[in-house]
């Protein structure tokens, strides 16, 4: 029964004169407006829908079919609310009134569709209303002569009734217990959704034909997503297709391959690539299609369309996943002639992967095939063709075609076990076999390569349950073929062997320690001999795959014999420019081959060992091959995993050692014959620092400890740690001496910045506010340029890490009043190393955002106006906007805040253009050289955004003398030039004058730069530039016999396209 009080609500609300008069506006007066307004009185509870529709009824019962639509235009309007209210009464009501309205008046259709659709989205629809519901649409509807609005209406109506609403059902579930009325709410959503889908499929075949007639003829792209949405639905929830499988197929496959393409500004953003993925999932759903899609690729392959021919190799592959053998038997033979055809003979390398791919798919799908006795083996059958036509290649190796078939035959071998068992008995023999018998070096590395790329194929395809390698019954002939390559003379034959053998070696259990063994006496003597680059690399290359997988052989083979090579003392004119390239290459295998931590052990005392041979006698190695071995321990660093061992070896051996040798050279003095040790030379003291910084960052196990050993070095002169413990008992090395040579000693300081600056944030240092103290004297102090300069980047590797608090700021306060001190006395001789801690700290505050970090900037920009200082402050605007090498990096996990180039430039911007503006002429181009650092160092859409308000500056930028401010500039207008702002084509008159002026720059960088800005200006509309083009292309003729082969590059491509601008047949 109804509720008395809800009855006599109603009954006045059907009087309410709010009502009718929404009603009468919206029927009548046609304002749509009302339409929401009676929506939400609905929502609010003043009247019911069903009140609506008796407010409703003269409308709905008028003579006049328009009338009549306006009607249930409202109604549905108002539904689409207001359809979460309704009860299942409700729903059955407004469904029965809805099928009633779709046989009247064609008018009436659109409101009725939209009211249906509202309905489709309750959760009250009564058992079989679903299928009613589509019975009318689909006998009273002709649904492409709707028009695209109602189309997608009825489309969302299908998957509305299609979903099982799994997504309304888990918030349930908590409500219901709860409540606990799980049960009920199983059946209710059983009866709502899940239910609702049998209902659908009882149609049976009916409900895929009324489908197919509704779709037949769609056009429209929004819809036909939809569309393929509701095919794709039916083949994946078991829809029954009956007779109708080939209508269905044939309703969507009409519109394969995809040919669209999207209108310019398309606020839909429907793209070829959705359209192409929607139908690709249709018609690849169901092997029951195999038999109609499998002809129609086949056809669609002959077309000379090449997107295509592309659509349908991917829509191959992607449908053979789920075929079964039989699916495809009939149409093996077809499918290959098109694959064979489709990569032998194209010219796109997408085409070529793609029917690379579908063959691999192909070869998959007959793989898992599941044989009878009385079946056919149609994997053997489809790799017979394969072999057939493809195998007769590969030993033509002088004619085209052999790497097609080689690509052919290692996409079928990468598809399985079997596969791959197939085809490599049938084509490594004789591959083996035609390499013996071939005399030319080409042939036998085109056979070599083909080969490796075999090898390489078979990785993926290994069977877990088959531990013995495809390739161990032709083991011994594989290696024989290498190894007889790599004794040839022939580069690139040796270079081609060494990536067969490093493929042979990932084979797991193929090579024998014997084989091992004498591939490394190959890798080796190539090493010490072959002086040819490209070998070195290539057996750099294969030492270290090697190394990864079969470590003894070359800690007891390799290393050994690099070692004597590397610390013989060969100083015979004849010989040292051999010898010193011969160490070369050992060092970058020692790197390549040090990836395991047994080989570390041996290696690394090998690499300590020359720097302590370079120490202690220094002709005996170059200081450029001092440097390679820190490379080479820095690369080792870099690709070890972090474990006890390699961290125990690092912390406890090589930075231990590095620091004694170090130490030990700044301790010396000079020998007699004048030469001091290369390892007090700056550029050593470089290289190893990252081999440090390196180790501290990634190998953390005893990073901790190893840091505090080394503070404790440098504060207190503890050298209990160091190896070759000969010291003196205190050693002082972060205090500025009255001897000359007290700089070897503080130019150490650099190897502490790589100790401590490089630890997490998150490790406490031990004695930090002594050590902070030390380096701002030492920096402040010392006159060793070397010295001061990196206790001014550890000092500010430290603050960056620093925690935030009054320490922080104290200490940052003390920096900013005693570097003011010094600078603003002129007469100070501290100036240039105040200035060099001021500029460190101030980035190190920078990527952290501390906000004492302005008082520095402020700092830095009155030193523009500065004589002797301003260049270098002009200069230091890059370093704060770059990223640093050794110290400030993520790297080194430095506190580094994103985007703070950008914070940078909009909070100081205006600072600097005041400047400019304030400064007299002789200062200006330090202002114009800071912006100029400034903004280079931005990304490019800032610099388009920000290019307006300072192309006043650039432009002028442009005109000063300093070549470093118009290099940066150039830099900086070239990517904005190639979509300029408005405000930069008003100023074209100025920017080419000032660009061709620069074209006759002395330096060939400013010459080229000048010339790909003309060349970009070349792009801009034609009505803008070609007043300049007379000009242009005088300027543009001296360059052309530029004595720099690279500018006249540049003259010539720029002078060209200026030519054809306003020519026929150009822009």
């Amino acid at each position: 029964m109804r509720n008395p009080q809800r009855s006599d609500r109603g009954t006045m609300a059907a009087e309410s004169p709010l009502l009718l008069s929404l009603v009468e506006e919206f029927v009548s007066g046609l304002q749509d407006s009302k339409a929401k307004d009676t929506a939400t009185a609905v929502k609010d509870g003043q009247f019911t829908v069903l009140q609506l529709v008796e407010a409703l009824g003269q409308s709905l019962t008028s003579s006049q079919p328009h009338t009549r639509a306006r009607g249930v235009q409202l109604l549905s309007e108002v539904l689409q609310d207001n359809y979460g209210a309704l009860t299942e009464r409700e729903v059955e009501l407004l469904l029965a009134f809805y099928e009633n309205r779709l046989k009247d008046h064609y008018v009436i259709t659109p409101p009725v569709l939209r009211g249906l659709l509202a309905l489709t989205k309750s959760r009250k629809l009564p058992p079989g209303s679903a299928v009613s519901m589509l019975r009318s649409v689909f006998q009273d509807v002709h649904v492409q002569s709707l028009m695209l609005a109602e189309r997608a209406c009825v489309y969302n109506m299908l998957i509305n009734l299609m979903e099982s609403r799994e997504d309304e059902f888990f918030p349930l579930v908590l409500d219901a217990v709860q409540q606990e009325g799980f049960l009920l709410l199983l059946f209710n959503f059983s009866s709502a959704g899940v239910t609702r889908n049998h209902e659908l499929k009882g149609l049976g075949a009916d409900f895929v034909f009324g489908f197919v007639q509704s779709m037949d003829g769609e056009r429209d792209p929004r819809n036909l997503l939809l569309a393929f949405q509701i095919a794709r639905n039916i083949l994946l929830r078991g829809y029954n297709m009956g007779k109708f499988t080939e209508e269905l197929f044939e309703v969507t496959s009409c519109y394969f391959p995809i040919d669209f393409s999207p209108p310019p500004n398309d606020p839909h953003g429907i793209t070829k690539e959705e359209l192409t993925q929607a139908l690709r999932a249709v018609l690849t759903g169901t092997p029951k299609f195999a038999k109609f899609l499998l002809p129609l690729i086949i056809e669609k392959l002959d077309s000379d369309v090449q997107s295509a021919k592309l659509d349908s190799l991917q829509t191959l592959a992607a449908s053979v996943g789920q075929y079964e053998h039989g699916d495809l038997a009939e149409f093996l033979e077809g499918l290959w002639s098109s694959l064979r055809r489709e990569v032998f003979q194209t010219s796109s390398e997408k085409i070529e992967a793609a029917g690379l791919a579908a063959v691999a798919a192909l070869t998959s799908c007959l793989s898992r095939s599941v044989l009878n006795s009385d079946s056919e083996d149609s994997l053997s059958s489809f790799l017979g063709l394969v072999l057939r036509d493809c195998k007769h290649h590969l030993f033509e190796p002088d004619l085209k075609l052999v790497w097609p078939s080689a690509k052919l035959l290692q996409a079928a071998c990468s598809a399985s076990y079997r596969a791959a068992h197939s085809i490599t008995s049938a084509v490594v023999p004789p591959l083996v076999e035609q390499y013996n018998s071939r005399t030319q070096c080409s042939h036998r590395r085109t056979l070599l390569e083909v080969a490796q790329r075999f090898t390489q194929s078979t990785a993926s395809c290994q069977s877990v349950d088959h531990d013995e390698s495809l390739f161990s019954a032709y083991k011994d002939s594989l290696c024989s073929l290498v190894f007889s390559a790599l004794s040839e003379s022939n580069s690139s034959l040796q270079i081609t062997a060494a990536s067969v053998l490093t493929s042979l070696a990932q084979q797991p259990g193929l090579l024998l320690d014997s084989d091992i063994e004498l591939a490394v006496d190959h890798l080796t003597r190539l090493l010490l001999t072959d002086e040819d680059e490209r070998v070195s690399v290539a057996v750099v290359e294969c030492a270290g795959a090697l190394a990864e997988r079969h470590p003894a052989a070359f800690i007891t083979k390799l290393i050994p014999t690099l070692k004597k090579e590397m610390l013989s003392d060969r100083r015979e004119s004849s010989e040292l420019h051999s010898h010193h390239a011969a160490r070369q290459r050992c060092l970058s295998a020692l790197a390549a081959v040090s990836v395991r931590a047994s080989v570390i052990m041996e290696s690394a005392p090998i690499l300590l060992d020359v720097l302590g041979s370079a120490h202690a006698d220094p002709d005996r190695f170059s200081v450029d091959e001092v440097v390679r071995a820190c490379l080479s321990l820095q690369r080792i660093a870099e690709r070890v995993q972090d474990g006890e061992d390699t961290s125990r070896c690092f912390h406890d051996v090589i930075v231990p050692r590095l620091l004694s040798l170090a130490l030990q050279a700044a301790l010396q003095n000079d020998g007699s014959s004048g030469r001091r040790s290369p390892l007090v030379e700056e550029e050593v003291l470089s290289a190893m620092v990252p081999v440090i910084s390196t180790a501290f960052s990634r190998l953390q196990t005893f990073a901790e400890q190893t840091a505090s050993r080394a503070v404790s070095l440098f504060l207190d002169g503890d050298v209990s740690f160091l190896p070759d413990n000969s010291f003196p008992p205190r050693v002082q090395l972060l205090q500025q001496q009255q001897e000359d040579s007290s700089w070897r000693q503080t130019q150490l300081v650099c190897l502490l910045m790589g100790c401590v600056c490089s630890l997490p944030r998150s490790v406490a240092l031990s004695q930090e506010e002594r050590l902070l103290s030390e380096l701002e004297e030492l920096s402040c102090s010392c006159r060793h340029p070397f010295s001061y300069t990196s206790a001014a980047k550890c000092f500010a590797g430290l603050v960056n890490k620093k925690p935030q608090g009054p320490s922080l700021d104290s200490l940052i306060q003390g920096v900013i009043k005693r570097v003011s001190s010094e600078l603003d006395r002129p007469s100070s001789p501290l100036r240039t190393q105040a200035f060099t801690l001021l500029i460190w700290v101030a980035k190190a505050l920078l990527l952290r955002y501390h906000p004492l970090f302005s008082a520095l900037t402020d700092k830095l920009f009155t030193l523009l106006d500065d004589a002797l200082l301003g260049p270098m402050a002009a200069d230091s605007f890059s370093l704060l906007m770059s990223d640093s090498a050794d110290v400030l990096n993520r790297g080194c996990h430095a506190d580094v805040r994103i985007m703070y180039r950008q914070r940078f430039f909009s909070e100081n911007s205006a600072k600097l253009v005041q400047g400019f503006n304030a400064a007299p002429q002789e200062k200006k181009a330090n202002y114009l050289k800071a912006l100029s650092n400034i903004v280079n160092k931005l990304p490019k859409q800032v610099q388009v955004s920000e290019l307006p308000a300072l192309l006043s500056l650039l432009l002028e930028a442009l005109t000063c003398p300093d070549e470093g401010v118009q290099l940066s500039t150039l830099s900086c207008l070239q990517p904005v030039l190639i979509n300029p702002p408005q405000v930069l084509v008003l100023q074209l008159e100025a920017l080419v004058s000032r660009l061709l002026a620069l074209i006759g720059s002395p330096a060939m960088k400013i010459r080229m730069a000048s010339i790909r800005c003309v060349l970009a200006l070349s792009r801009l509309p034609a009505h803008e530039v070609l007043p300049f083009r007379s000009r242009v292309l005088r300027a543009l003729a001296p360059p052309l016999d530029d004595r720099k082969r690279l500018v006249r590059r540049e003259a010539v491509q720029a002078r060209a396209e200026w030519f054809l601008l306003g020519s026929p047949g150009g822009r």
